[in-house]
């Protein structure tokens, strides 16, 4: 159901603004336009003490009239049993009214529309009790509650997603909430509140008559966090554009030049690692910086022309030609953003940026500008036009998201960045299609905004080398809100001395992802080029279920240290930390039904949990796929324990 805001009640005193802590706010008036007589009320904050002011008495002398407010009842509950109130609060203009929606048990929409241009805010607390986790994909963050106080996150088409859980015991959301704005700039603020042991939330976006309303869902059903994430996740595709489709290969293992090679790339380097990844099971190649000059400096001032290094890659086409036949697909590396000062194109464009990065010897350029995006299309439509290519790795987008950007430059068909950004994007993937319509096209965190979804194929975990644990939880953040996409891990490397046990516990940390592998596999032994053998084909065999199976990880505030996926026949569990494994309840029989876990632990005693007896074919391998056992387990009720050794993995066949 839909209702209009009360403008009556107890709700329509607020506590003292004044309260120590409190961070600069905007208050609001979500005033009714039958009311015109109303009082400008003082704004609700997520630090305001106990005390209250009355309605016709403003928090401060000086507040100007166009700052206004009012509390919005909900049909929610909170975990104690008492109705959530959303407070709206606004500066510059009160002509603009609010609606509450019950979507469902637990979970309700609320939307404010402006008739003038106005900056609108939705605060409102939930009890913190039980609360162990606080969920956002913002990759520097951590999972503690971060204070009321700190300053919140600006996310946008360029730079992440507006949604975030606070997450209790048993890994159930206290409260989820997301805005429906994806492409222009919106600010999210959450934390606790230090005078009552509350959680506050706050989302902030710019009204006007013309554009987007501030839309913001929140759940409170309880339900497990991934849960509620994932349907966040639903409802931004119910107004997104149908999704293009994703190429197989975007699925299937890949190997990357970056951390393997870096900037020392030429056609017959490249070549050899190609057919090497393919004899590992790899079914594409990423060819990243390097390719397009000579230095070897690693800064992006020689990004910009995008023309091969001729002494490199004398015959860019036929080499592509070469790693096809290979068996693998072809992704190119383009940092889209960037213009190098040691480029013939940086005289001309130079006045046409956002920013310079001194530090890059770089300039970021301005996608407000038509010919700034003609220039880029251009370039990086070569890739598949020209040299046969079967997509691209578009990189560093998130620079885009500039603070305080500059004006529109004169010949500008686009005032706000965020715009210029989809137009460029969006006639990329326009052109691209038009030569390949199943063209691959990476993105990376932090630039996950599902506004980008259609222009993309796949989203990559940002940089985390030689860093499972990071890669294992960046990966399954991605998962939870990358729609359509397929998600990959950050390119997995190790050191050439690591044992085989090591180098297949990198491959399970990044399992409910797609595997991009970055060492030199001429200079791997025998045993961890059979490891990576006998785990790509875990990864290619299980593709569907890994990656698009309903995926649940375990205890967001430690790391996730225990992460299963599933579909209707096949269960995938994956055991980071030495803690035991459930099996699901058995369904009817009618096919078998497999489970798989994979230990990355060093502690090889995995103890199986099951509810009733029952019986299961048991095979357990090692890290290379080497088979240590094969029998036929009595399960008992309660724990059960069963060897499987680091990188092993036992597979379960459950039948009558």
């Amino acid at each position: 159901m839909t209702t209009a805001p009360d403008p009556t009640g107890p709700d329509a005193t607020t506590p003292d603004a004044t309260a120590p802590n409190a961070p600069a706010a905007i208050a609001s008036d979500t005033r009714a336009p039958h009311t015109p007589t109303e009082q400008p009320l003082p704004a609700w904050r997520p630090n305001s003490g106990s005390s209250s002011a009355t309605t016709d008495t403003p928090a401060t002398p000086a507040a100007p009239p166009t700052v206004v407010h009012r509390p919005l009842p909900t049909p929610l509950l909170h975990s104690t049993g008492t109705p959530l109130t959303v407070h709206l609060t606004a500066l510059g203009s009160d002509q603009w009214q609010s609606t509450v929606t019950q979507v469902t048990d637990g979970v309700a929409l609320i939307e404010v529309r402006a008739a003038e241009a106005v900056t609108v805010r939705a605060e409102w607390r939930v009890p913190c009790v039980g609360a162990t986790a606080y969920w956002t994909p913002d990759t520097n963050a951590s999972r503690w509650l971060p204070p009321s106080w700190i300053a919140p996150r600006t996310v946008s088409l360029a730079l992440g997603a507006p949604v975030a859980s606070l997450v209790g015991t048993d890994d159930r959301a206290l409260c989820t909430a997301a805005a429906g704005e994806t492409a222009a700039p919106v600010r999210v603020g959450a934390g606790v509140v230090e005078e009552s042991g509350e959680f506050a939330f706050t989302v902030e976006q710019e009204l006007t008559p013309a554009g987007p309303p501030l839309r913001v869902r929140i759940d409170l059903t309880g339900r497990h966090f991934a849960t509620t994430v994932r349907a966040v996740a639903d409802w931004w595709a119910e107004g997104a554009a149908d999704h293009p489709g994703i190429a197989p290969a975007a699925r299937m293992p890949a190997y990357s030049t970056w951390y393997s090679l870096h900037q020392n790339v030429d056609t017959a380097t490249v070549e050899r690692q190609a057919a090497l990844a393919a004899a590992i099971g790899c079914e594409s190649i990423i060819v990243d910086d390097g390719w397009q000059t000579s230095d070897r400096t690693r800064g992006y001032g020689h990004c910009g022309d995008w023309d091969p290094n001729p002494k490199a890659f004398p015959d860019l086409a036929a080499h592509v030609a070469e790693v096809h036949r290979l068996g693998l697909s072809y992704l190119l590396w383009y940092a889209l953003p960037f213009i190098g000062r040691h480029n013939q194109a940086w005289d001309r464009f130079k006045g046409l940026i956002l920013r310079e990065e001194p530090h890059l010897d770089a300039a970021v350029l301005d996608p407000r500008h038509p010919e700034v995006r003609a220039y880029l299309i251009d370039k990086v439509s070569r890739a598949v036009e020209e040299w046969g290519m079967d997509g691209v790795k578009i990189d560093f987008v998130d620079r885009f998201a500039v603070t305080d950007p500059p004006p529109a430059p004169a010949g500008a068909d686009h005032a706000e960045v965020h715009d210029g950004v989809r137009r460029l994007v969006a006639d990329l993937d326009a052109r691209l299609r038009r030569t390949r319509p199943d063209v691959i096209i990476e993105h990376r965190q932090p630039y996950v905004s599902p506004g980008l979804w259609p222009y993309a194929t796949m989203v990559r975990a940002t940089d985390c080398p030689l860093s499972p644990a990071e890669n294992r939880q960046r990966t399954v953040d991605c998962r939870l809100t990358a729609g359509p996409l397929a998600v990959h891990a950050d390119m997995i490397m190790w050191h050439s001395a690591e044992t085989p046990e090591a180098v297949a516990v990198h491959l399970v940390n990044a399992l409910f992802s797609v595997p991009q592998i970055s060492v030199d596999l001429g200079a791997q032994t025998e045993d961890q080029l059979s490891t990576l053998r006998f785990w790509l084909d875990v990864f290619r065999r299980h593709a569907d279920v890994l990656q698009q199976g309903a995926l649940e990880p375990e205890r967001p505030d430690l790391g996730y240290p225990l992460v299963r996926a599933h579909d209707a026949r096949t269960t995938v569990i994956a055991r980071y930390a030495p803690l035991p494994v459930t099996l699901p309840p058995r369904q009817p029989l009618t096919t078998p039904q497999t489970v798989l876990v994979a230990n990355a632990d060093s502690d090889a005693v995995v103890l199986i949990g099951v509810t009733e007896p029952e019986r299961a074919l048991a095979l357990v391998q090692d890290c290379r796929g080497e088979i240590l056992s094969e029998t036929v387990l009595d399960l008992v009720a309660g724990v059960n324990p069963v060897h499987v050794p680091t990188g092993g993995l036992l597979t379960l066949t459950r039948e009558d």
